[in-house]
């Protein structure tokens, strides 16, 4: 059995657009399931599953509050945006880097469950900025593409040594 484990930049899974998902089954639960469990071993709030390897259009979030709302995302989308803010953000394909991103203040989505039902969600602050961040995921889009050109010069070294040590450890065939 293969485990998953969280890609790290500049891995190419993280650049692919993922595919929307045409069908919930065990396989699908179960990976839901180890995703989640991978999330909260990394102490994130949040994991796409292109950031396993997975390409489809599927994320978790966890960012806190009421336990018992929906975790597991399906097909998402963002269908409006409102308020404006900057603040500090991190990824777990990117440990340790972290950088003030602008993102919307609110939002309101649509989304499906592990059920297949259609969710309608209304989320603000941390949680969506989460969901904004989720889909850049499931777009290929990354955090540090949309970093000030001065953050992104800040973290530029810890960058390149994510890219020796990928080139390192990815040997091509």
């Amino acid at each position: 059995m293969k485990f998953m484990n969280i890609v790290l930049y500049p891995d190419p899974a993280l650049r692919q657009k993922a595919k929307p998902l045409t069908e919930i089954n065990k396989e699908v639960c179960k990976k839901a399931e180890e995703m989640m469990e991978l999330m909260y071993q990394a102490h994130g709030i949040g994991l796409a599953a292109p950031q396993v390897g997975w390409s489809v259009r599927l994320f978790i979030i966890d960012a806190g509050g009421n336990s018992h709302e929906e975790k597991v995302f399906i097909n998402p989308t963002i269908v409006e945006e409102t308020g404006e803010l900057n603040k500090e953000e991190g990824c777990l394909s990117f440990p340790g880097i972290m950088g003030k991103i602008i993102r919307s203040q609110r939002i309101k989505a649509y989304a499906y469950n592990l059920k297949g039902q259609k969710l309608e969600i209304e989320a603000e602050g941390l949680a969506a900025r989460a969901w904004q961040h989720e889909l850049d995921h499931l777009n290929g889009e990354l955090f540090i593409d949309r970093m000030s050109p001065s953050n992104r010069l800040a973290v530029s070294q810890r960058l390149k040594e994510f890219e020796r040590t990928y080139k390192s450890t990815h040997v091509p065939v």
